[in-house]
C-alpha cells in the first residue's frame, strides 16, 4: 500500500534529499525554503521543521553541502544568485538557518552550482550565463562565509582556445561522489548554450602537482559535440572498474562508460554504452540511486522513470511513476 511521507506546500518546484541527515530541503515559487525532518526515521514520515525566506525570485533549485561540514545547503534563484545557508544555534534553543554567502546576481547570472568534496576542502563550483565555471573553495571546514576563488575556465578541451562571451540559458554540473586519496577531485560540465564548443559534457579533473584544473574526456560522439545538454548525474561507484555517468541532451539519455584510470596521455577513455529517447520529452532532473544500479530521471511528461541494467548490461526501462493527477 503507498503512503504519503510528506505533504509539500503549494508552489513547491525543487527538492533535495539528506542521505545522511534523513532531511528533505524544498524550494517555493515564493523564494522560500522548507525543511522536513523525521522524529521517527522507521516510521519514513516527514514534517516540516523549518521554513525561511532566501529570496524574492523563486528557489530553481537547492543543494546539500557535505555532511561533515555541517547542514548547509546551496540555493540558486531564478535572478540568477546562489546562497549559502547554514543551520546554526546561537544557545542551546535558539536554532535557526542563517546566510553565510552569496554569489551572482542579475548581472552575473548563476545557472548551477554543486559542492564537492575532494580529501583536502569543499569546493564549490558555479557555472554562470556568460558560459564560464568557477571553482571556489573553503580552507577552514567550520567557516562557509570564507570562500576564495581558486579557478576561472571555459568548458572547452582546448586550452588554448578562448570564447567570447556566450549566452547559456542551462549548465548543468555532476561531481565525482567517491572521494579516494588515490583519485583526484573531479567533476563534469555541459551547457546549453549559442556556443557549440561549450555544450558537450567535459570530465575535469585538478592536476595536484600544477594545481589546475584539466579536460580529461569527453561524452560525446563527434557528431553531437554541440548538442545541448539538459542535465548530468555522475553515478555512485561501489567497486566498478570504471565510472558510471548519464547525460541527457536534446538527442535523448545516453549512459556513458569512463576509465578510472588514465592512459599515458592522461585522457580517461570513454564509451557511450546505452541511448535512451526521450519520447519528445525534455529532462529535467537525473538521480541515481545509492548503489549506482538504477537511474532516475523526471522531465516535462510529468513522469518518473527508473533504468537499469541487466547482468548481461543492456540498459532498460525498469518503471514508469505515473503522476498522481
Amino acid at each position: 500500500m503507498e503512503k504519503s511521507m510528506a505533504t509539500l506546500e503549494k508552489g513547491t518546484i525543487c527538492s533535495s534529499w539528506n542521505y545522511c541527515s534523513l532531511r528533505l530541503a524544498t524550494g517555493l515559487v515564493d523564494g522560500t525554503i522548507v525543511i522536513f525532518d523525521t522524529s521517527d526515521p522507521a516510521s519514513s514520515s516527514f514534517t516540516s521543521t523549518f521554513k525561511f525566506k532566501v529570496s524574492d525570485e523563486r528557489v530553481i533549485k537547492v543543494v546539500w553541502a557535505p555532511p561533515e561540514y555541517g547542514d548547509a545547503i546551496a540555493c540558486i534563484c531564478s535572478d540568477g544568485s546562489l546562497s549559502i545557508w547554514e543551520e546554526a544555534a546561537e544557545d542551546s534553543e535558539n536554532v535557526q538557518w542563517k546566510q553565510c554567502a552569496c554569489f551572482g546576481g542579475p548581472m552575473d547570472e548563476i545557472l548551477d552550482g554543486q559542492f564537492g568534496n575532494s580529501m583536502s576542502t569543499l569546493k564549490l563550483t558555479i557555472a554562470y550565463s556568460n558560459g564560464l565555471v568557477k571553482v571556489y573553495e573553503i580552507l577552514d571546514s567550520m567557516e562557509l562565509n570564507n570562500w576564495q576563488l581558486q579557478a576561472e575556465f571555459q568548458n572547452v578541451t582546448d586550452s588554448v582556445a578562448k570564447f567570447g562571451k556566450a549566452s547559456c540559458s542551462s549548465a548543468s554540473i555532476s561531481w565525482n561522489p567517491q572521494r579516494s586519496d588515490d583519485r583526484p577531485a573531479c567533476f563534469v560540465l555541459g551547457f546549453k548554450s549559442d556556443t557549440p564548443q561549450l555544450n558537450s559534457p567535459k570530465v575535469w579533473e585538478f592536476d595536484q602537482d600544477h594545481q589546475r584544473w584539466l579536460p580529461v574526456a569527453e561524452l560525446a560522439e563527434p557528431d553531437d559535440k554541440g548538442i545541448h545538454v539538459y542535465t548530468l548525474a555522475w553515478a555512485p561507484n561501489i567497486g566498478r572498474p570504471y565510472e558510471l555517468i548519464a547525460v541527457a541532451t536534446s538527442n535523448g539519455i545516453s549512459i556513458w562508460q569512463m576509465a578510472s584510470m588514465p592512459d599515458p596521455s592522461g585522457r580517461l577513455s570513454v564509451e557511450k554504452v546505452a541511448m535512451f529517447p526521450c519520447h519528445d520529452n525534455e529532462v529535467w532532473q537525473m538521480e541515481w540511486d545509492m548503489s549506482g544500479m538504477t537511474l532516475a530521471t523526471s522531465g516535462t511528461d510529468g513522469r518518473v522513470r527508473l533504468w537499469q541494467s541487466n547482468l548481461k548490461g543492456v540498459w532498460h526501462e525498469q518503471a514508469v511513476i505515473e503522476p498522481a493527477t
